[in-house]
């Protein structure tokens, strides 16, 4: 579209001070999207205050979410919360025209947690494993370029697909976690509008209920965090018998993300979870081995039933790849009529304006050359070997790029943990055909996994970033070009971390850290390298899964995304779900029913970002020596829990039928 076209559809002079009535729904034939910022006026975007702070806040969000990480095994995301304290240090600050900065700083920060995902679910494996191999060895640079590098392949291999997924697919995806940082900065404009300051204020109550729930919960238990149907006697009793089990978290946070994923594919994610916690557990649980049947339905989950769904992950990855063949090639083909000089990917309109995709192929190329020489010199250090470890990398980490892109579109949850087990299976039965295998054999796979697992985190957060750019009317390519020095900022702050913690704590042994997924990958790859069992048939059993749901139109990575995510994480999401469908379909008036889905999803963004936030406090204070016994006993807790969930269920539909049509 050329710019004196959209100036004709996007004339007014002032821009807006909240999202358009569209944002999250699906456009028109002749409809177009209007941002806050108007697509053809420029903006402050990249300034010294927006690169700073960026920068420092992805250096504190990257050492606390490595310690966190590891200690409690959970990895915060970081958008969210940087977001909030970049509208905050805006307001304090009285920066004129903040959005595109806070855009920018947000941006920046969030590299973060992405990359601290893709290290610390990988690279402590090689401390774990150290411990019973002494020759294994481990150091700074490997850890800094393993993430590094993994870091930008994520970014380059992202950008061709960019338009696809925040334009071409507007309102088809629920991206729960940018619609919930896209609302936290829309919320800082317009304070002088009411319509704006009234959403502010809902906004920043909404996060004050779900952050200190959150907080409490956490921190001091007076209810149950957690509802579990193994807590009473009689589920004790059914679970001891048939392993049938029914579990609910109780967080805020959570229940707002099954609001903004909807129904629809909260009930499939959902099915998935029931699939293996009601039908394979039982029947693993029955009819299984004696070491299987003496097992607790947790344990079975974790180390059996899981296993179909990563399998699963892993083929409806490839059915996703397949049929997203057509972009691909297309991404591929502009790149070649680029660089014959036939075509040009940039545009007058700031709004849609990318890196040019000859500069993409240019660092690719540098990129992967980079790579190639790491793997040699760094890694394995013979050149064809490392030749083959090279390919595997590149090609998985491409073509499992929209995959990762896809599940943070759907669920907000990337499985990359999965995604990143599957490769290290893949690589690692490559690595010992072609005689790498050992002690070396697990280096060079837990190096060549961080590349990957932090390549794939990187695509699935990358996605976020730039979905709010295009909902708030930033400049794409400033995103993509400054998203490289966050990158290069988190890699080196995480590889120091992961040192010292590793000195300090340690990853075994008594008061060490507990590093569950690294813990996962280093079980999965001794046995590989050192020899021993692998569950080929579980894999398979999943993958054949996948392609029966394919055939019958069931989304398969939703599903067997909640085959992996455990029962208590999805339960919630349908929950949050149904009350989309509620508040959405109560009245006869369908413009009634748009306000309050809308103002549905601006309350759940605020359950999302205030128990993100309070998330960390609560991890904080367990970190500082703070602990506290809660008086109730188990059976009161799941009461108490099911009271105050109840509360907050009824918080959320009550403020989401308060709007009214848009039109009054």
């Amino acid at each position: 579209m050329s710019e004196k076209k959209i100036r004709e559809n996007f004339y007014p002079e002032t821009d807006p001070v909240e999202l358009p009535e569209n944002a999250f729904r699906e456009l028109a034939d002749d409809e177009n999207y209007r941002p806050i910022m108007h697509p053809a006026r420029e903006y402050p975007e990249v300034t010294p205050y927006s690169i700073t702070m960026g920068i420092v806040l992805a250096i504190i969000f990257s050492a606390a979410a490595a310690y966190l990480g590891l200690k409690v095994g959970q990895v915060f995301e970081a958008a969210i919360p940087i977001a909030i304290i970049a509208v905050g240090l805006s307001g304090v600050l009285k920066k004129e025209n903040p959005l595109g900065q806070n855009v920018i700083i947000q941006s920046i920060g969030a590299c973060s947690g992405v990359i601290v995902a893709g290290a610390i679910f990988t690279l402590p494996a090689l401390y774990i494993l150290q411990s019973k191999y002494p020759e294994i060895t481990v150091n700074f640079i490997q850890i800094f370029l393993s993430s590094l590098l993994g870091g930008i392949l994520g970014i380059l291999f992202f950008i061709p697909f960019r338009k696809y997924f925040v334009k071409d697919m507007h309102g088809k995806y629920p991206f729960p976690e940018a619609t919930a940082t896209t609302q936290v900065l829309a919320s800082g404009l317009g304070k002088s509008s009411a319509k704006n300051g009234g959403q502010a204020k809902t906004l920043v109550i909404a996060s004050l209920i779900g952050g200190i729930y959150d907080y409490i919960v956490e921190t001091f238990g007076w209810w149950a965090g957690m509802l579990n149907t193994a807590v009473t006697d009689w589920g004790q009793a059914i679970a001891a018998k048939t392993k049938l089990v029914m579990s609910c978290n109780t967080g805020a946070a959570v229940l707002g993300l099954g609001y903004i994923i909807g129904l629809n594919y909260a009930f499939i994610i959902f099915a998935g979870s029931l699939f293996v916690w009601w039908v394979v557990i039982p029947l693993m649980g029955t009819y299984g081995s004696p070491e299987i049947t003496a097992m607790s339905p947790d344990a079975i989950f974790a180390d059996y039933a899981r296993m179909i769904g990563i399998g699963g992950i892993a083929m409806a990855g490839i059915i996703g790849i397949i049929k997203s063949w057509g972009i691909i090639q297309g991404a591929v083909g502009l790149a070649g009529r680029e660089l014959k000089g036939k075509s040009n990917s940039a545009t007058s309109i700031r709004w849609q304006n990318d890196i040019s995709m000859k500069h993409i192929v240019f660092f690719i190329a540098i990129a992967l050359t980079a790579v190639l020489i790491f793997f040699w010199i760094g890694v394995i250090n013979t050149f064809w070997q490392a030749l083959v470890a090279w390919f595997v990398v590149t090609l998985i980490a491409f073509l499992f790029t929209t995959v990762a892109a896809n599940a943070i579109a759907i669920v907000g949850s990337n499985p990359v943990s999965g995604m990143t087990l599957m490769t290290l299976i893949v690589a690692s039965a490559i690595f010992v055909a072609i005689g790498l295998s050992g002690s070396s054999g697990i280096v060079a796979s837990m190096v060549i996994g961080g590349v990957v697992c932090t390549a794939l985190s990187m695509a699935g957060g990358f996605v976020t970033d730039l979905k709010v750019g295009y909902w708030l009317g930033s400049t794409p390519k400033k995103q993509e070009s400054w998203k490289f020095l966050g990158t290069l900022v988190s890699a080196a702050t995480v590889g120091g971390v992961i040192l010292l913690l590793n000195q300090v704590y340690g990853f075994t042994g008594d008061n060490a850290l507990v590093a569950p997924q690294a813990n996962a990958m280093a079980k999965v790859i001794e046995p590989l390298m050192m020899g021993g069992d692998t569950p080929w048939i579980l894999y398979m059993v999943g993958a054949v899964l996948a392609l029966l749901l394919n055939w019958l139109g069931v989304p398969a990575l939703a599903f067997c995304l909640g085959m992996f995510i455990p029962l208590q994480l999805n339960t919630p999401l349908l929950v949050g779900g149904a009350i989309a469908w509620f508040v959405g379909n109560r009245s006869k008036d369908k413009a009634v029913n748009d306000a309050r889905r809308d103002r549905g999803t601006l309350v759940s963004s605020g359950l999302i970002a205030g128990g993100a936030l309070f998330g960390v406090f609560a991890a904080l204070t367990r970190f500082l020596g703070f602990e506290y016994s809660s008086p109730l006993d188990a059976i009161t807790a799941q009461w108490a829990g099911i009271a105050v969930y109840a509360l907050l269920i009824v918080y959320l539909i009550w403020e989401s039928m308060k709007a009214k049509s848009i039109k009054e």
